[in-house]
Formats: structure tokens, sequence, C-alpha cells
């Protein structure tokens, strides 16, 4: 019986940020035999019982639209199997995520978690000898997301309305080799690694991005063992957390630091850019556990 797949995406990106994964994936599914197509998720018309697997790639824009994508999520896990799973995916839209994988005993970035403006004017106190990254608990793609002096007035200012919006503003110590671009990304697939990136420093201090606009650089790195075992951790931690199963796909941002050692940014389980542009060899490694899962 053919496989029938369908990668969820959306119907508008930005010139800098393409989805240039699905089309590399939509052709190593069909070579594979399966019935492989892109569906816009919030597209009334998009039918997902239709398909043995839908798989969550670019639904960059579900932080415009929460109810919406939440009500997706239910309608698409009653009808067919959703990889990422539908309870996982609601676990990691809240970036409060990271207090329970701390929990879990997996090293983070400490963070304050500001619900209400004196919250905000303590956390940035905390560190007023030195920079913050103030960002949202709730959001993708670095939206609302500044690099600031503590002292800055902008800091408060994007925190309080973070917190107007119904919202969580966390706040950060500057990590500097974050802004440094140390960062790196290790993809874990079906619970192997399969390549990893560094994406190059992304924040302007004062807020805002370097060049103005969200734009990634990924090039391929070699992960540290060091690296491999911490991803390793962090998503046994994960299924410890949520119950859930080992995730299909996962991007688990690191970054190695003189003031909190190897830490962890994000675990990504919803739709992270896969970079499959930049390691082709990781594209049979994604439709293999796809076609796998659809099975």
């Amino acid at each position: 019986m053919t496989p029938r797949i369908a990668l969820a995406v959306t119907d508008a990106y930005a010139d800098e940020d393409p989805d240039v994964d699905t089309p590399l994936l939509l052709d190593a599914l069909r070579a594979r035999g399966a019935s492989a197509e892109s569906i816009v998720w919030h597209d009334p018309a998009a039918t997902p019982a239709d398909h043995d697997l839908v798989a969550i790639r670019s639904t960059w824009d579900y932080p415009e639209r929460p109810a919406e994508f939440d009500r997706w999520l239910t309608r698409v896990a009653a009808s067919t199997r959703l990889v990422n799973s539908a309870a996982t995916v609601r676990w990691n839209l809240d970036k409060a995520y990271l207090r329970e994988l701390a929990d879990a005993g997996i090293r983070t970035v400490p963070t304050a978690y500001c619900r209400a403006r004196p919250d905000a004017r303590a956390a940035l106190a905390a560190h007023a000898d030195g920079r913050v990254v103030v960002k949202p608990a709730f959001s993708a793609g670095a939206r609302d997301t500044g690099l600031f002096e503590a002292t800055d007035p902008r800091a408060l200012a994007l925190a309080e309305r973070i917190i107007r919006s119904a919202g969580t503003a966390m706040v950060q110590p500057e990590v500097p080799e974050l802004s440094a671009g140390a960062e790196r990304a290790l993809y874990v697939i079906d619970g192997h690694h399969t390549h990893t990136i560094a994406k190059g420093a992304l924040l302007e201090v004062g807020g805002g991005f370097r060049g103005g606009v969200y734009r990634e650089n990924p090039v391929p790195v070699e992960a540290t063992a060091a690296e491999h075992r911490f991803a390793e951790d962090v998503l046994r931690a994960v299924v410890e957390v949520t119950g859930e199963p080992m995730p299909l796909y996962a991007r688990i941002d690191v970054v190695d630091s003189a003031a909190h050692g190897l830490v962890l940014l994000e675990a990504e389980l919803i739709e992270p850019a896969l970079n499959l542009h930049v390691a082709p060899h990781a594209i049979d490694a994604v439709a293999d556990a796809l076609l796998r899962a659809a099975r």
C-alpha cells in the first residue's frame, strides 16, 4: 500500500527565510514510492485525514494565530498520525518547558519568567551591570527578541509589551559566546544525530537583528562528543517529562559558555528548519523516518 504523507507548511514566507526543506523532502519521499504533498496548515480545504501521516514542517506563522493552531492540532491528531505528537507540540509551545528540563537536570541559561511589570523591572535590575536578552515565552523565529544593556529603557519597554499581550517575558543574561556566533544546532532524526550547524549571531545590541532582518547563515560543523551526549540527555529528559514518544525530529540548540558550561538554549520540537540544503546527506534519514512513521 502506498504511504500517503503530507508536510504541513504555510502559504507565505519572508524572502530572507524561505522553506528550503520541503521541496527536497517531497522529492525524496516520491522517489521512495510515497504519495507526498504539502498542505497549508490553515487552509480549510486541506484534508489531513486523507493521509497516513502529517508531519509539521514550516508552519512558521502559528504564533500569529495560536488558537487556530491549537484547533488544527486537535483536528489532525484525531484523524491521522501527527508528528511530532500534538502533546509534544503543545508542551513545546511555551518556552517555560525549559524550567521543566532544568528541573530534570538539563543545564539552561538562568532565566526570569516575568508576568508583571514589577517582575520585569526586578529581573533587569539583577543584571544592571551587563546585557540581557528579552523575549517572549511563546514565539518563533526570534519574534520580539532583543539584546540590550539591562539599563536600556527599550529592554523594559519590550518586556512590558510582551506582558501586555497576555504573555510571559523571559529575561536572560547575555551569553557572550552566543553573541559571538558560537551557537550550535544539533539535529536528531528518529533518535539519531544526523547533522549540526552553526547559525551565526542574529541579534544586534539595542534591539533588532543584525542587518535589519532575521537571516540565519547555516554552516555545517562537527559536533563535539560532549554536545552529542548533551543532546541525547536533553531528548531523554523530554521523553521523561512529557511521557510522549521520542520526537521524530528535533533541533537541540546549545552553546558552550564560560559562565554556565554547555547549556540548552532551546529544544525545537515543533517546526524547525532542518537546513537540508547544506546537509544533503540528512535528506535520506528524514525521508526514511517519515516513511517508517507512516506505515
